[in-house]
């Protein structure tokens, strides 16, 4: 809105031009939708707590979990709520790019809140059922990807870009479609799977997704683009205020989620900001950054195939104490503070390393 303003009186109102700079933009949606977050954070615990929508614990996990029970949750509704009045207020809504990425949010955000409906809300103890999950999120992902596809008018819409390689393009074609499809389903379920302790996966979110932030305004940019010897991608940029409206959704949560924690986010908020991390990495056509970034997430995914898949080959057999990671290292007796600090300097160390490589080219 604010830039359609700008737009529509930049020689009528002088100083009003600053709303069209990206960077501006990205700040105030940032200031925004952390604002949102702090003053409506305490209302939206109280009437969860008035309702009754309170987190489920499982008895065979850690027992220092059991005092969670009854925590709110489906607090995510928060975190998706600020996020969509920062981009309707502060991005380009002429922008394709933005819509795309918003509608892909909402709706893995909306297949979450069904799931966390049903089971809090409705007391139904099995949710949304994996079959129904993955039928929804499928046809989003598979959805999203099409449309990347078909709408792609450049070559480096359907290349896949090899990080800290001067001239690391893969021409995709077609397979784009199946590339984009995983990522986006692949991200939102690790992020859910993340989500288990106090503040886990929020701040990992938060990190990966500013530092999306800077690649989409290096990308949309063409002067730093050429010197950094990225791809051009025009309207990329705008990307960036979308990654300041998650960013800033994510620490205004982190305030209420942050061990120990008064509010959990529930499905509707892991999934859908895994699809904003998935959506915006296929856009820039950063999948592999994606992967290195969210190394925390994609720890957690591996953790829980191989134990499946082990448990069930060796007749009962486990690799590890507990799946996901995180649970294995709760039982080998860290305290859940530790565990929660421990991944989060480790993605900050994996996103410095991400960040690195738009100089080591």
């Amino acid at each position: 809105m604010f830039w359609w303003l700008a737009q529509l009186l930049e020689f009528h109102v002088h100083g009003i031009t600053i709303f069209s700079y990206i960077t501006f933009r990205a700040i105030m949606a940032t200031l925004t939708t952390l604002l949102i977050c702090l003053v409506l954070g305490p209302k939206v615990i109280r009437r969860l707590h008035h309702y009754q929508i309170g987190q489920f614990v499982r008895n065979d996990g850690p027992k220092s979990h059991l005092s969670k029970a009854g925590t709110p949750t489906m607090g995510g509704g928060l975190i998706l709520s600020a996020m969509t009045v920062g981009i309707l207020l502060w991005c380009d809504l002429t922008n394709f790019y933005v819509w795309l990425s918003l509608i892909v949010t909402l709706g893995f955000g909306l297949v979450g809140w069904m799931d966390d409906y049903r089971k809090l809300i409705k007391r139904d103890s099995k949710g949304l059922s994996a079959k129904a999950k993955y039928f929804w999120q499928s046809v989003i992902g598979l959805g999203a990807a099409l449309i990347l596809y078909f709408s792609a008018d450049s070559q480096i819409a359907t290349q896949l870009v090899i990080p800290v390689l001067k001239n690391g393009y893969i021409n995709l074609g077609v397979l784009l479609i199946p590339l984009a499809y995983f990522v986006l389903v692949g991200t939102s379920n690790a992020v859910n799977l993340t989500d288990g302790l106090d503040g886990l996966a929020i701040l990992p979110v938060v990190l990966v997704g500013g530092a999306f932030g800077v690649f989409a305004y290096v990308e949309g940019n063409a002067h730093f683009s050429q010197y950094l010897m990225f791809p051009y991608l025009p309207g990329a940029g705008e990307l960036t205020v979308f990654c300041g409206s998650m960013v800033g959704a994510g620490l205004g949560f982190l305030w209420f989620n942050a061990y120990p924690a008064e509010i959990f986010m529930g499905d509707v908020g892991a999934l859908g900001l895994g699809a904003s991390l998935g959506i915006v990495a296929v856009i820039l056509r950063q999948e592999l950054l994606l992967f290195i970034m969210g190394g925390i997430f994609v720890a957690e995914t591996v953790s829980v195939i191989l134990q499946v898949g082990y448990f069930k080959l060796s007749g009962g057999r486990r690799i590890f104490r507990m799946a996901p990671l995180h649970h294995h290292f709760e039982l080998k007796g860290w305290p859940e503070s530790k565990v929660i600090v421990r991944f989060w300097i480790i993605t900050v160390v994996l996103v410095l390393f991400g960040l690195a490589t738009l100089k080591l080219r």
